[in-house]
């Protein structure tokens, strides 16, 4: 058989609201949309862990961040692990990557054929001669930039490193279409061959700055979260940014405006890939289109800014999968995960799909066909935080169960009954049997 082609689209840090297809009336986001009217639109899609690194790996591994050792920022897969892109590749498929991947580890590859950007980086712990190597501590000045910090300085910038990084990828992957599918000097038979081709975005990770002319009009038309109830809790207000006091309303204003730009601008970016490809003669229609997030972002929502939470903002992703000769477009609302895709893409490639992952196809889900409602309606994120200290939730249709291993605490959330996940239903007398089920299932994901 013949395989299809397939582009993954992949941005960093993408709420799953800002979106227009989301029912998000301020962004412009007219290529997502247009891809997402005839695609299959999951409405319940989580991350397996609100942190980059171990949820781009858990993504490639098919499996959650305990099983393939990707729990906290620096962890990476061991080298030669196996990868969506790897075991691709073994049946016939060149696996190309542009962007972002967030390796920090010796294997910079991971199964990737090709590799093009400027995203590779090897952790000075994974090639130190002595175990025993203590990292470099950011003196006064240096380092990341604070949370405050970063909403204080967004806005109208020069092209920084986010950006700089997104201009390089955008432009290997036109060279890339360009080679592989005109190459005006040669004819070249590698067009044949099946081909996997992921674009990663860094944007709209922060640093928030965008371009004047988008700056400006969203600047007083975004939605912003000033005056947010926090709920009670020590590792949830531990990373409050108060208004008023920490930064003004203006301040939390443009960080928005910038934030929603830079959305924008990956948007127009993926159209100009979609153009290279119709171009170069492809029907977009014959191949699987997949766009999705490795997290969410707080954008101030309950006082919280970046991600590593387990509200909906951080850990709800994008996600759609477009195939539209095959499946017509509908919305999804049962619960799936990013560790999903791997299972995913091997039945959509007719690849037999390995041992030991924790992925789950969507395929059912696709053909909305009756298989479908049976399906497990549970998805886990976890990661380990700053302290390392273990985090997991668990979600079972609308119940969202969170335990914080610091101080060894629970949290109940309803998002049917109180959607705005201000209300811990932990002591509710009505929920005491999902909460029995709740542990046992945490006590067997070793927690």
């Amino acid at each position: 058989m013949k395989r299809p082609n397939i582009l993954f689209l992949m941005c960093d840090e993408h709420r799953f609201d800002v979106l227009g297809y989301a029912g998000n009336s301020v962004i412009r986001t007219p290529v997502l949309d247009s891809l997402a009217s005839q695609a299959v639109v999951f409405e319940n899609a989580y991350t397996p862990s609100p942190i980059c690194i171990p949820a781009r790996q858990c993504l490639m591994s098919g499996q959650y961040p305990k099983h393939c050792n990707c729990l906290e920022y620096s962890d990476d897969l061991a080298p030669g692990y196996m990868t969506f892109a790897r075991h691709l590749s073994f049946y016939g498929y060149e696996t190309v990557a542009c962007g972002k991947l967030h390796h920090m580890g010796p294997d910079q590859m991971q199964g990737w054929t090709t590799r093009i950007g400027g995203d590779t980086q090897v952790a000075p712990r994974y090639i130190a001669l002595s175990g025993d190597v203590s990292p470099v501590k950011d003196t006064s000045g240096t380092g990341k930039w604070s949370d405050i910090q970063e909403i204080k300085r967004a806005g109208v910038g020069p092209r920084c490193r986010t950006q700089s990084a997104d201009a390089f990828t955008l432009e290997g992957a036109l060279n890339f279409i360009q080679d592989r599918f005109v190459d005006a000097y040669y004819d070249r038979p590698n067009a044949l061959q099946p081909l996997l081709l992921k674009v990663g975005f860094n944007r709209p990770h922060y640093p928030y700055f965008t371009s004047e002319a988008a700056f400006s009009y969203y600047l007083n038309r975004v939605p912003i979260y000033c005056e947010e109830p926090s709920i009670e809790h020590p590792f949830l207000n531990r990373h409050r940014v108060r208004v008023g006091c920490d930064v003004t309303e203006r301040e939390i204003r443009r960080a928005t405006a910038a934030y929603y730009g830079m959305i924008e601008e990956a948007d127009a970016d993926f159209g100009k890939i979609i153009t290279a490809l119709e171009n170069a003669g492809q029907n977009i229609d014959d191949w699987i289109v997949i766009y999705t997030a490795d997290h969410g972002e707080m954008l101030g929502q309950h006082g919280i800014w970046e991600k590593q939470q387990f509200f909906e903002a951080s850990v709800r992703v994008p996600l759609f999968i477009r195939c539209p000769k095959k499946y017509g477009a509908h919305k999804v609302y049962q619960n799936v995960g990013l560790c999903d895709l791997f299972a995913t893409l091997c039945d959509l490639t007719d690849v037999p799909m390995p041992d030991n992952l924790d992925s789950r196809s969507l395929l059912p889900l696709l053909k909305n066909d009756s298989a479908a409602k049976d399906r497990d309606n549970e998805v886990i994120s976890h990661f380990k935080d700053m302290g390392g200290y273990a985090n997991l939730m668990i979600k079972r249709d609308f119940l969202k169960y969170q335990y914080y291993g610091e101080t060894s605490t629970e949290i109940l959330f309803d998002l049917q009954r109180n959607p705005g996940e201000t209300i811990n239903y932990i002591d509710d007398k009505k929920y005491a049997e999902p909460i029995k089920e709740f542990r046992l299932r945490k006590r067997d994901l070793g927690y």
